[in-house]
């Protein structure tokens, strides 16, 4: 126990803040995806065309999205350029997507994010050319941006008949079956 709390204490900040929490989001994606190919089956793909709303990305394209969202930020702030994973938008291209994305992850060093919190970091939002201090890019871009793709895809699949709730989303909350805030 007192090891542990002492190998915490030796990691970055920034580090805590993104490796390990990007993570558990991409867990939680994984499962959103194992979730609708159990309940649609061979209508999962269809699925993964769902819109949240009409002139929106449809859900793979969002699952994409949040996932190198998680790249995006994590190894800018690690003082690295981010892979960028390609793959199908169906449901097996996703899955595979988010194990590749989760084990670049685990291959950021703690230590490359030593300092992380001043280190500039350059990025595009948009159309926007921006700069940004390490924690203010974290926490003003990148963990929004990460959890507004993450609801997308989430409202989408809900959308497209996969019974998902809060408990899926945040992997926290327990509800009784069939409870509803109706």
């Amino acid at each position: 126990m007192a090891s542990d709390i002492c190998a915490a204490v030796a990691e970055p900040p920034l580090w805590r803040a993104t490796v390990p929490v990007f993570d558990a989001a991409l867990l939680r994606l994984d499962r959103t995806v194992a979730k609708a190919i159990g309940a649609l089956g061979a209508e999962a793909d269809a699925a993964f065309t769902q819109r949240p709303a009409r002139a929106m990305m449809p859900a793979g394209q969002q699952v994409a999205t949040a996932a190198q969202f998680t790249l995006r930020v994590a190894y800018p702030l690690a003082g690295r350029r981010a892979p960028e994973v390609r793959g199908a938008l169906d449901a097996a291209g996703l899955l595979a997507r988010l194990a590749e994305t989760r084990a670049l992850l685990a291959a950021l060093p703690p230590g490359d994010f030593a300092g992380a919190e001043g280190r500039k970091v350059r990025f595009q939002a948009g159309f926007a050319d921006l700069e940004l201090a390490g924690e203010a890019f974290l926490h003003g871009f990148g963990l929004p941006n990460l959890y507004f793709h993450h609801a997308m895809a989430h409202v989408a699949l809900k959308q497209a008949g996969v019974g998902l709730g809060k408990a899926d989303f945040d992997g926290l909350h327990d509800y009784p079956e069939g409870f509803s805030f109706g």
